[in-house]
């Protein structure tokens, strides 16, 4: 450090140094350009930068811009006249020059303008440069952006495709992740074709771009030479390049692509498990080659696709053998109720592959009942639906054999919980009696019934309930309350699972209110009606299974009671017998049968005698009119005993055997029913109404 005061040390003659030295060192030339005279001076540097040889330069600028080609002369100048007129101190550019052995090299100038007192430009002193090395790494910078940035595009894709895939449950879920805008198609793909492996066959599920289809059959022949089938035979995808590849490589199927316009194609195998379960073709407009960097994407592209497209295989085989055996296990055909109109519906959840233990059956009964049943067992799955099918046939056998509706539910409750099993299930069953129209209602654990009057006005109906089965015998709370309300001709008894109500997160009750308000406003038509409802259930939730029974009292074909007797006859009661007799031979002329008096009496004597004589304890004898498509009159006598009477031949001079022979030869019709722990022995006999029996003694009076 020099002291203060000291002298400072002499300068060498050559400070401050030349600076073409120093521009020289880092490839720099420089010029000096006089504006007025035209002249621009450049250095031995300069004129290597711009490839300028001796004698070819005069000294003159405007001869100096003769020697690059026209396009960049025309650009440096526009370059330079903008900045002398907008006032500006200095310029820079790019351009290129043509080197005698005929390249073009990218060089670069930058100028500092002087100006005078006025601000008119007088002279511009600046440098040139050759630019080929830092525009070629700014080519390489950006072309490795680009390419980064196109890997991380189609990493997006592959990730957006494969957890979109993981959501998918069917085969169509697939294609249709595949066909989204943000799938495989964006990757600059035209369209795709996909096949399924089905018995040394390949099947067609998606099938090409818009403009028509890629084959002319939806099945081909793994051994044919298509590329699908070849990928599948030899478990390597197949890249095509170019359209001569296509028509060299397959010459059947490139006449049927020409019209669309495809230059490439990649052609991969669905391999799952270490075996094929198809093939993917994704093909491409405006397209040749594949980078190996494009082709290893597809590849691991091609193996998420072909997990997911096993599962959904996988799902949907599940599912269509579960909703077979639902299927199964629920009652094939509906008998027709004479006097009722029925319709039923069953839909399993949209979501998962299990089913449930939803299930509805309608059971005939004599004495114009029908039995109505809706239930629910625990769970979804497989032993759910089987446990179904057990407790729906013994119920039905339970209602046929007469039990009562609360011994019905008793005994199935009872039989669940012996079943070996863990699930229990809610039910409802609705006993109706279409001659009086008298409904009784035994609820275990179920949703109440809803019931549509005739004029539409929809109602619940609050039934008062017990344990659900098996649970119910498991506490011992077998004692059902029954309810009873009258289902007057025209009205509807609605009868549901949960799953036609509930929704995720929702109240019960509002879930019931809404079901009421559907059923108020929708059709009339049962078959609608219940269509409707069903459909109301998919677009709210469609997470559980349902299931619907609908039973309209018609009241047109429905026999009507025109009356009704009954009475005891205790065994060793002769007088009570006698009375019997009397009680049917009065009724009968008081309904207008009397011309079938003997027969009906006589009928109605036998079954009694049958009954006191082979059973224990009273018999029952109920005599009813019932008017319908015919007016009858029908007999009944029930008993205790579950031995069914048999019809046998009587012998010579024996009067065994006879009563049912008399039964059979004067009843129009006549059966056996089971009653719970007894039987029930009826005979009808068809009447002519009042008003035709009338009109047929006036004529006897005449004649």
């Amino acid at each position: 450090m020099i002291e203060r005061g000291a002298r400072a040390p002499a300068l060498p003659d050559d400070w401050p140094v030349n600076p073409d030295p120093i521009l020289a060192l880092n490839g720099m030339g420089s010029f000096d350009w006089d504006l007025d005279s035209g002249l621009l001076h450049l250095d031995t540097q300069g004129h290597e930068v711009l490839d300028v040889w001796p004698g070819e330069y005069d000294g003159v600028a405007f001869n100096l811009g003769a020697l690059f080609p026209p396009t960049e002369a025309a650009r440096i100048d526009a370059v330079i006249s903008e900045a002398l007129k907008n006032g500006a101190d200095n310029y820079g550019t790019y351009f290129r020059i043509r080197r005698h052995d005929g390249d073009l090299r990218w060089t670069h100038t930058q100028g500092y303008i002087h100006r005078d007192e006025s601000g008119r430009p007088r002279r511009i002193l600046g440098i040139v440069r050759d630019a080929t090395q830092e525009l070629d790494d700014k080519a390489t910078r950006r072309h490795r952006g680009r390419r980064d940035e196109e890997r991380r595009r189609r990493t997006s894709i592959v990730q957006h495709t494969t957890a979109a895939l993981a959501h998918a449950r069917t085969v169509q879920d697939v294609i249709d992740v595949l066909d989204d805008r943000r799938g495989p198609v964006h990757l600059g793909t035209a369209g795709l074709v996909m096949g399924l492996v089905e018995a040394g066959r390949i099947r067609l599920v998606a099938e090409g771009p818009a403009g028509g289809p890629v084959l002319g059959a939806r099945t081909t022949r793994i051994d044919e030479p298509y590329p699908m089938g070849e990928v599948v035979r030899t478990l390597k995808p197949r890249f095509i390049e170019s359209p001569e590849d296509f028509s060299t490589s397959y010459p059947m199927l490139w006449p049927r692509l020409t019209h669309l316009d495809v230059t490439a194609a990649a052609y991969l195998p669905l391999i799952a498990q270490a075996r094929p379960i198809g093939a993917l073709g994704l093909l491409y407009h405006d397209k040749i080659g594949f980078a190996d960097e494009e082709r290893d994407v597809l590849v691991a592209l091609s193996s998420s696709i072909a997990q997911s497209l096993q599962r959904a295989m996988f799902f949907e085989q599940e599912k269509d053998l579960a909703e077979g055996l639902q299927h199964a296990m629920l009652p094939r055909t509906i008998p027709e109720v004479a006097g009722a109109e029925i319709a039923v519906r069953y839909r399993s959840a949209s979501l998962g592959r299990d089913i449930g233990g939803d299930w509805y059956d309608v059971i005939p009964l004599p004495g114009g009942r029908v039995g109505a049943v809706i239930g629910d067992v625990q769970g979804h799955d497989t032993h759910a639906a089987a446990v179904m099918g057990q407790l729906r046939i013994v119920l039905r056998a339970y209602a046929a054999e007469g039990h009562t509706p609360a011994a019905v539910m008793a005994r199935a409750s009872v039989f669940l919980q012996e079943l070996d099993t863990e699930r229990f299930a809610t039910c409802l069953y609705a006993e109706a009696d279409l001659t009086t129209g008298v409904v009784q209602l035994v609820r275990a654990g179920h949703l109440d019934p809803l019931l549509r009057a005739a004029d539409g006005s929809c109602r619940r109906l609050p039934v008062e309930g017990g344990l659900p089965l098996g649970l119910s015998a498991e506490f011992d709370q077998l004692a059902y309350p029954v309810g009873t309300v009258e289902l007057d001709p025209g009205e509807t008894l609605v009868l549901c699972t949960d799953g036609l109500v509930e929704k995720p997160g929702g109240d019960l009750d509002d879930g019931m209110q809404t079901l009421t308000t559907l059923v108020d406003t929708g059709p009339a038509d049962l078959p609608r009606l219940a269509d409707r409802l069903c459909l109301a259930a998919d677009e709210t939730s469609g997470r559980d299974d349902v299931a619907l029974l609908l039973l309209r009292r018609s009241g047109v074909r429905a026999p009507q009671s025109g009356g009704r007797l009954q009475q005891h006859v205790e065994p060793g009661d002769p007088d009570a017998f006698r009375e019997a007799r009397h009680m049917i031979r009065a009724a009968v002329h008081a309904w207008g049968a009397q011309d079938r008096t003997d027969e009906i009496e006589l009928v109605a004597g036998e079954l009694i005698t049958n009954s006191l004589m082979h059973t224990e304890g009273a018999a029952i004898v109920t005599l009813r009119v019932l008017t319908g498509t015919d007016r009858r009159l029908r007999v009944e006598v029930e008993d205790g005993s579950s031995a069914l009477p048999r019809r046998r031949d009587a012998g010579g001079v024996g009067m065994s055997g006879r009563g049912l022979l008399l039964v059979d030869r004067m009843a129009d019709v006549w059966g056996v029913e089971s009653r719970g722990s007894g039987k029930c022995v009826w005979g009808e006999f068809v009447v002519p109404p009042r008003d035709q029996r009338d009109q047929r003694d006036e004529r006897d009076q005449r004649d």
